[in-house]
């Protein structure tokens, strides 16, 4: 069974910084692109940023010179460096991944992590 581990949220003040990792574990073949996802209370769930497995990256509006998403593909990892963050940035982030997977046989899955909160309050 694959899984996605989410670690480094938290509480921090305005404009401060948080590194996210997201971990891949299991029978896994290769992962194309991974995202990180959030959502608010009473929101509904947003793309914050993605990258493919070649790196190419694409960020949210309301994060892009802020935030920086990046992955080690050895260590099947994504992370997201938060910088200047803002009580707005508050939310449960989620990490997501299409991964080839060994079922036994090869097959591309779409996997969620189950979330970690960051909290951006004086």
């Amino acid at each position: 069974q694959v899984q996605l581990v989410e670690s480094g949220g938290g509480l921090v003040q305005p404009g401060g910084s948080l590194r996210l990792s997201c971990a891949a574990s299991g029978s896994i073949f290769s992962i194309n692109r991974m995202g990180w996802y959030r959502q608010a209370p009473g929101k509904q769930r947003e793309l914050v940023a993605s990258i493919t497995s070649g790196g190419s990256t694409n960020y949210a509006d309301s994060v892009r010179g802020r935030f920086s998403i990046s992955r080690d593909n050895a260590k099947n990892t994504m992370y997201l460096q938060m910088n200047s963050l803002k009580p707005e940035d508050t939310a449960v982030y989620y990490c997501n991944a299409d991964i080839r997977e060994y079922t036994p046989v090869l097959r591309t899955k779409n996997r969620w992590g189950q979330g970690t909160q960051v909290t951006v309050s004086s």
